[in-house]
């Protein structure tokens, strides 16, 4: 009886042994395949997806009227074509259009500035100064009542930026921090005040981070904190790896935070 008992000790603390080097051994693989995620992911997604200099591009084109997605004529993402306030009437104003069909940013409007938010409005608009069209250069345009600061998401051009997330404090979850960014109220949109104006919003940038695949880690390899590595939360993921995934039930939290989408990456970004 006390031969099996010492057997028995003996192949368990053999398992246990076994399970800490075989953790280990998978912790220092882990590391190697984030190493090398993280430096592909850096050099791939490190930058804006259209490729575009977000410090040296130009205006937007307030012209392309036929661009109605989130995509312009030459393939480059609407948000990054609104990088400073400046404009040039010359460049985004056509000379072969009718004057009533020329863009917000090229006609003076008769605003009334005292409408009730929301509800339909016409003022009498004429060409700027400096813009050259056809047909009477004073006409009537419908709009409604309200700012371009006001305007939803789809009818503005706004920069946008991949590192606005990393440098701030995590100090509460998740972690969304905002930065300022520049919109314009695209052409087809009339609106009082500025068209050009800075507006607060929050880093809704990805640096690469797939749900799926953080998905996968948790279900298949969560007791080793794989899925935590994955998303560069070290501290707990050597938690898991030497607690045995908190003997389960932390793995099925984590299956459970991640399928909902609350757990993210550590940077702040967002799965793609």
């Amino acid at each position: 009886m006390m031969n099996e008992m010492h057997q028995r000790d003996y192949f368990l603390r053999r398992a246990v042994v076994s399970w800490h080097i075989l953790s280990m051994i998978l912790f220092v693989l882990t590391l190697s395949v984030c190493g090398a995620l993280s430096s592909a992911t850096e050099s791939d997604v490190g930058k804006p997806s259209t490729g575009i200099d977000l410090t040296t591009v130009s205006t937007p084109n307030p012209m392309s009227n036929n661009v109605t997605s989130n995509e312009t004529d030459d393939g480059t993402s609407s948000s990054t074509k609104a990088a400073s306030c400046s404009l040039d009437v010359y460049e985004v104003c056509s000379e072969n259009v009718k004057c009533s069909l020329l863009g917000g940013e090229c006609i003076d409007c008769d605003f009334n500035t005292s409408c009730e938010y929301g509800t339909i409005q016409k003022a009498y608009c004429s060409p700027k100064a400096n813009v050259s069209c056809e047909g009477a250069r004073k006409f009537e345009r419908e709009y409604h009542c309200r700012y371009c600061y006001q305007l939803p998401e789809w009818q503005t051009w706004c920069n946008q930026t991949t590192d606005c997330a990393l440098n701030k404090p995590r100090t509460y979850w998740p972690a969304r921090p905002f930065y300022v960014t520049t919109c314009w109220a695209k052409s087809e949109s009339l609106c009082m005040g500025r068209r050009c104006f800075h507006k607060q919003t929050s880093c809704n940038w990805s640096n690469g981070y797939k749900w799926s695949t953080a998905m996968l880690y948790s279900i298949f390899l969560g007791g080793f904190g794989v899925d935590r590595f994955y998303l560069r939360y070290w501290v707990e993921g050597i938690g898991k790896l030497l607690s045995f995934g908190g003997l389960g039930v932390w793995t099925l939290v984590d299956v459970i935070l991640i399928g909902v989408g609350y757990l993210g990456p550590s940077d702040g970004s967002l799965y793609i």
